[in-house]
C-alpha cells in the first residue's frame, strides 16, 4: 500500500507522453496546442474603422464635403483631399489619407456637407494596422488551451488547421452481477448501476468526448476479454469494481494475465483504498472502487489530473488550496481522508454522509477536504487543504 503522495509521484513519473495530431481548427475545441503559433498576417491587415461615421481628411474648417461611402468589405481605394469626407461603416477599410473617423452621432449632414461639432484628435476611431497582432508575432503559446476565443482569434488570422495534443479515448468497464440498469425492475439483492453514467458525465464535464462504456458480469474469462477489448480500443481504461479480494473480484488477476504493469495497488486513504493504477505500453488503466462515492473521489483526485497531463496540459496532482473551515471537526482515522465539502468564498463546510457508498452529499459538493490520519480536532477558523471538483 502506498501513501497519497507516493501515488502522485509514481503516476507523474510513469505516464506515457502526450500524442500530437493535426485537427481542423473547428474540431480542436478544448485541446492543447502542441507548438507555438505565429501570426501570418497583421491584424487588422488595414486601417480599420471602429465606428459607423465619417472618415475625414483634416483642414481648418468644421465643414467637409462628402464624396462617397465605404462599406465593410469594400476593396476600392478612396483618396481624400483636405476638407473631404467619406461615409464609413464599422470594420471598413479607412483610406490612408483619412485623419480620423467621426462617429455618426457627433455630426450633422445636409446634402453633401458634413458638419462636425469640434476638431477631432488625429487617429480617432481608427484601428491601426497590426493593432491586435503584427505579422510574425506570437499568436498563441505552446500549451495554451483552445477555448472559443482562441479559436476565433486563430480563425481571424487565417488558420484552418492546428497541431494539438490528442485527447485520450477512454473506456469505462463496469463489473458486478448485482447491478441492474435503471428502468428495470429492482429484484431483491440487486442495486441500480450508477458508476458508468456518473463517470461518463464527469468525463464529458471535463470535455473528454470519446468515451465507450463496457459491461461485464463477474466471470474471470469475460472480465479478462472485456478488459483486453477496452485496452485495444482506448488510451485509458477505467474499471469500476472487482478490484478487491473477494471470491468474485476478478479484475486484478485479469490485469496480471494481460501483463498490465502494476504502478500501485491500494492507497492509504479513505474512501478509495482499493485503487489500482497500471500501464500497458502506452495505455493507462485505473481500477476504481465499486462504491460510488469512493469511485468518484478517486476519479477527481487521480484520474482527471492524469487525463489532463495526457492531453498535453502541464498540471500537478497535488493541486490543493487553503480555505478556512466554518466549524469544528473531529478526525479519528488511521488513513488520510478526502471529505465531501462545500466552499463558499474563503470558507469551507464539510458535509454529512461521508460513507464511500453514498452520493447524496457528493451531488451538492464542490470540493474535497483533505485531512491527514490521526486522532485530533480541527478547530473552527483553521486552515484546511481542499481540492476543487
Amino acid at each position: 500500500m502506498v501513501s497519497v503522495q507516493e501515488a502522485f509521484s509514481i503516476l507523474k513519473n510513469k505516464l506515457p507522453e502526450p500524442k500530437e495530431v493535426e485537427y481542423l481548427l473547428s474540431k480542436a475545441r478544448k485541446h492543447v496546442v502542441s507548438q507555438s503559433l505565429y501570426s501570418p498576417i497583421n491584424m487588422p491587415p488595414f486601417r480599420q474603422s471602429a465606428m459607423d461615421g465619417f472618415a475625414v481628411n483634416f483642414h481648418d474648417s468644421l465643414n467637409y464635403e462628402i464624396i462617397g461611402e465605404i462599406k465593410a468589405g469594400d476593396s476600392h481605394q478612396v483618396k481624400l483631399l483636405p476638407g473631404q469626407a467619406v461615409k464609413i461603416f464599422t470594420g471598413a477599410a479607412v483610406p490612408d489619407s483619412a485623419s480620423a473617423v467621426i462617429q455618426i452621432e457627433k455630426v450633422s449632414v445636409k446634402e453633401t456637407i458634413l458638419k462636425l461639432e469640434e476638431h477631432p484628435k488625429l487617429g480617432l476611431n481608427i484601428r491601426p494596422i497590426g493593432e491586435q497582432t503584427t505579422k510574425g508575432d506570437l499568436a498563441l503559446e505552446k500549451g495554451s488551451v483552445l477555448n472559443a476565443a482562441a479559436i476565433g482569434f486563430l480563425a481571424g488570422l487565417g488558420f484552418t488547421k492546428v497541431k494539438v495534443y490528442q485527447k485520450p479515448a477512454i473506456g469505462i468497464l463496469i463489473t458486478g452481477n448485482e447491478l441492474v440498469k435503471p428502468g428495470n425492475p429492482l429484484e431483491y439483492g440487486k442495486v441500480y448501476e450508477s458508476n458508468g453514467v456518473m463517470l461518463e458525465s464527469a468525463l464529458k464535464d471535463a470535455f473528454y468526448d470519446t468515451v465507450t462504456l463496457y459491461e461485464v458480469n463477474d466471470n474471470f474469462e469475460n472480465t479478462k476479454n472485456k478488459i483486453q477489448q477496452a485496452l485495444s480500443e482506448n488510451d485509458v481504461v477505467l474499471v469500476s469494481g472487482g478490484i478487491s479480494v473477494g471470491d468474485y473480484d476478478f479484475v486484478a488477476q485479469a490485469l496480471k494475465e494481460l501483463e498490465v504493469e502494476t504502478l500501485f495497488y491500494k492507497v492509504n486513504q479513505k474512501p478509495g483504498k482499493p485503487l489500482f493504477a497500471g500501464r500497458l505500453k502506452d495505455k493507462m488503466v485505473f481500477a476504481l472502487p465499486g462504491n460510488p462515492g469512493a469511485c468518484l473521489t478517486c476519479f477527481y483526485v487521480y484520474v482527471l489530473p492524469t487525463l489532463t497531463i495526457l492531453s498535453g496540459k502541464a498540471t500537478n496532482y497535488n493541486q490543493t488550496v487553503r480555505k478556512t473551515i466554518s466549524h469544528d471537526f473531529n478526525v479519528n482515522n488511521s488513513r488520510c481522508q478526502f471529505l465531501k465539502a462545500n466552499v463558499e468564498g474563503d470558507t469551507v463546510t464539510i458535509l454529512s454522509h461521508q460513507a464511500s457508498s453514498m452520493l447524496n452529499s457528493f451531488s451538492v459538493a464542490n470540493s474535497l477536504v483533505f485531512v491527514s490520519d490521526g486522532n485530533y480536532e480541527i478547530v473552527k477558523g483553521s486552515q484546511v487543504d481542499i481540492y476543487h471538483i
